[in-house]
C-alpha cells in the first residue's frame, strides 16, 4: 500500500498546492513531497489529523488508509490494558470477516454504543454502484480502454451527459496526477456539475503494467462521477483508498458475477 499516493490524490482534488498544504500543517513542502512519493514514512497520527482537518475529512479515515492507530484507540488501550490482550487473541484466532461481523453483532447487542461516533462516516461505495455498471474480467491493453468502457456504463445512467464528455473529464483529472492508490487499485474520477454520485467498477482479466505508486500492476478500477460538494467527494475517494488498503482488488478480481461483487463489497464495507 502507498498512503502517500492517497494523500496526494486528496490534496489535488481539494485544490491545494503542495506548498499550501505544507504551510498549513507546519512542515516543509520538501517533506510533504517525500511523504507523497513514499520516500519518507507515513506521518504520525497527530500530523495525519492535521492534514485531515485541512482537507475537511474525518481523521480516522486517513489513519485507516495509512494503517495508523487513531489517538482515540491509543488512549483507550492505555486506559484499559486488557483490551490489547483481547486484540492479540483475535489476531491469534485469525477470525475471518464473517466471524468479525458476528463479534460486532454481539457487541452491539450486549454493549450498545452510548453515543454516535464523533466522525461522520464516509459515503459507502455499494449504494452508488449497480450491477449494470460492473464490468468483470475485462480484457484490454491500456487504461484508456477501460475508461472508455466505464464511461459508457456511467453515461447510460446520466441523461444529458455523453460518454465522450466523461472520458475527457476522467483523462483531464488523470493528467493532473495519477489516480492509482496502490494494492492494484486506481480511482479515476470526474466532477460533473449537477450529477448524482455514481460509480462503475472494472476488474481486469490481465493486470495492466501501468506506473503505480507501489509498483503493483492495476487489477481493479473504481470509476467515480459526481457533482457533490468537495467534502463528500474527498471522503468517497479516501474510502475507496481505504478499501484498497484492506484488499479490495484481491477480494473482487476473481468475481465472475455482479452478485459476488456486491456481497464481498458489502462485507468489506461493514467492517469500516
Amino acid at each position: 500500500m502507498h498512503p502517500g499516493a492517497t494523500l496526494r490524490l486528496l490534496r489535488v482534488d481539494a485544490g491545494l498546492s503542495l506548498r499550501d498544504l505544507a504551510r498549513r500543517i507546519g512542515v516543509s513542502s520538501a517533506y510533504l513531497s517525500r511523504v507523497e512519493n513514499g520516500v519518507d514514512a507515513v506521518p504520525t497520527p497527530e500530523r495525519l489529523a492535521a492534514i485531515a482537518r485541512e482537507l475537511d475529512v474525518p481523521p480516522t479515515l486517513l489513519m485507516d488508509v495509512a494503517h495508523r492507530q487513531s489517538p482515540f484507540v491509543a488512549n483507550y488501550l492505555e486506559e484499559v490494558p486488557g483490551a490489547s490482550a483481547l486484540l492479540v487473541d483475535v489476531a491469534r484466532r485469525r477470525l475471518t470477516s464473517e466471524q468479525l461481523l458476528r463479534v460486532r453483532a454481539f457487541l452491539d447487542a450486549e454493549f450498545p454504543t452510548p453515543a454516535p461516533w464523533p466522525d461522520v462516516p464516509a459515503p459507502a461505495l455499494g449504494p452508488v454502484l449497480t450491477p449494470g455498471r460492473m464490468v468483470l474480467r475485462l480484457t484490454c491493453s491500456a487504461l484508456e480502454d477501460a475508461l472508455d468502457v466505464a464511461a459508457g456504463r456511467l453515461a447510460a445512467d446520466l441523461p444529458g451527459v455523453s460518454a465522450s464528455h466523461l472520458v475527457v473529464e476522467l483523462r483531464r483529472r488523470e493528467a493532473e496526477s495519477s489516480n492509482a492508490v496502490g494494492n492494484g487499485v486506481a480511482v479515476p474520477h470526474a466532477f460533473v456539475e449537477n450529477t448524482p454520485p455514481l460509480a462503475a467498477l472494472v476488474t481486469l482479466a490481465q493486470p495492466l503494467p501501468d506506473e503505480t505508486p507501489d509498483g503493483v500492476p492495476l487489477r481493479l478500477l473504481v470509476v467515480l462521477v459526481d457533482g457533490e460538494q468537495r467534502t463528500h467527494r474527498l471522503m468517497r475517494l479516501a474510502h475507496v483508498a481505504r478499501l484498497a488498503s484492506h484488499g479490495l482488488a484481491e477480494r473482487l478480481s476473481d468475481a465472475e458475477q455482479p452478485s459476488q461483487v456486491q456481497s464481498r463489497l458489502a462485507e468489506l464495507e461493514s467492517l469500516r
